[in-house]
């Protein structure tokens, strides 16, 4: 299945990187940081099956690591690429994992933001309470251009996942709520992680690094954030005040570990 992507090139000859959006997300996700990952690489930003622009099909597995294949088969057909760099946020880490793990050949570094699928016990099913933001953003979906310029339904559709919820744009917000809203992929890509978890083995010759915040309530600490399967060889970082989308809530930052992360690579940024 063909992916939707899009290409911000400034310098032809820089190196490509891939980035990964979470669960009910989109590409628009990570354009806090595009301009500064610009300057350094090549972005192929993706949309993944039934999110943003990329269609759904019943026939795409939705499992982390078949979207992992997807992406690979995507970036080389569009573009005849098929080494670069990754990052990824939330099941958008965990894809990026699953692809280290399974082709490392091809994968010049990740950095996981949030990544999903370090949980000791996988999910035996969904439950409607956890699809909170989901039905929220329907059910508002008439009020949403004009209500997200009000404080009062910014708190309330952005203060679980963003400590720093107050600051973030206008259009950050706008971007977050239409991807939610229309987005077709959303339950067939849960279901891909239920009864999973990430335990598969990323050779030390890929350099990793985990971030998470330290106000993430949608992957806790205490559940969602096992060190023992990561990459043992792996930089794992905990940022303060600081959610689950640390692109947003520190995009500077994030800017450098991506950079920081690719240069052990050994391919020049």
């Amino acid at each position: 299945m063909k992916l939707t992507t899009v290409l911000t090139e400034v310098n032809p000859t820089s190196p490509p990187l891939v980035l990964i959006h979470g669960l009910g997300s989109a590409a628009t996700s990570f354009k806090p940081i595009l301009t500064g990952l610009s300057k350094n690489f090549r972005v192929i930003n993706v949309d993944l099956p039934g999110h943003g622009k990329s269609p759904y099909s019943k026939s795409q597995a939705m499992d982390p690591a078949s979207l992992g294949a997807a992406i690979f088969d995507t970036v080389k057909s569009e573009y005849g690429i098929e080494e670069f760099h990754v990052v990824g946020n939330s099941l958008g880490g965990w894809i990026a994992l699953e692809m280290a793990a399974s082709r490392p050949e091809q994968i010049l570094s990740v950095a996981g933001l949030a990544p999903a699928g370090l949980w000791l016990v996988p999910a035996t099913g969904r439950l409607p309470s956890q699809a909170r933001s989901y039905y929220l953003a329907k059910a508002l979906k008439p009020l949403i251009k004009v209500g997200l310029k009000s404080k009062p339904l910014r708190k309330i559709g952005f203060e679980q996942v963003s400590p720093k919820w107050q600051e973030l744009s206008y259009e950050t917000c706008l971007d977050a709520s239409i991807a939610i809203v229309n987005c077709r992929g959303y339950f067939p890509a849960w279901d891909g992680m239920i009864g999973r978890r990430f335990d598969a083995k990323v050779p030390e010759s890929v350099p990793v690094t985990i971030l998470f915040g330290d106000r993430d309530n949608t992957l806790p600490a205490n559940v969602s954030q096992e060190r023992s399967l990561a990459p043992s060889h792996c930089t794992w970082l905990t940022i303060e005040n600081c959610g689950h989308a640390p692109m947003w809530d520190h995009p500077d930052l994030v800017l450098k570990v991506v950079l920081e992360t690719s240069t052990k690579s050994g391919i020049e940024s």
